[in-house]
């Protein structure tokens, strides 16, 4: 299948699913969560989806169990909304790139209060 049609369905896969969080997901050990990026089989059978979410590691796992729990429920509207002739088999996982980018600015705050000279603020 052309690379260019596996990173559109990609694409509209990882907006429909945000989609659905937003509006149609009700699931509580689902929190907030931001859909990062969706990468599709060549096949189109399986789908990669990855998030991030806000708390510790007791709120992702909660939150990827919310997310597997309506799997089942966002692969049937996947094939309705894109016309999917078959739909994919949906894989969460979190992507920790948010989390360290956070941490890594964190880090950089804390360097330059320490190479502050006393008297500045």
């Amino acid at each position: 299948m052309s690379s260019r049609r596996v990173e559109r369905v990609s694409e509209s896969v990882r907006e429909a699913i945000a989609e659905m969080l937003v509006s149609e997901v009700k699931d509580p050990r689902i929190g907030f969560v931001t859909i990062t990026g969706a990468a599709i089989s060549d096949d189109l059978r399986h789908a990669r989806v990855l998030f991030s979410c806000i708390g510790d590691q007791n709120a992702r796992d909660r939150t990827l169990a919310g997310l597997r729990s309506a799997s089942g429920f966002m692969k049937t509207q996947l094939m309705r909304r894109l016309k999917l002739r078959y739909a994919p088999e949906i894989i969460f996982q979190f992507d920790p790139t948010i989390a360290e980018a956070e941490r890594l600015a964190a880090l950089l705050r804390d360097a330059r209060k320490d190479e502050e000279p006393e008297g500045e603020s």
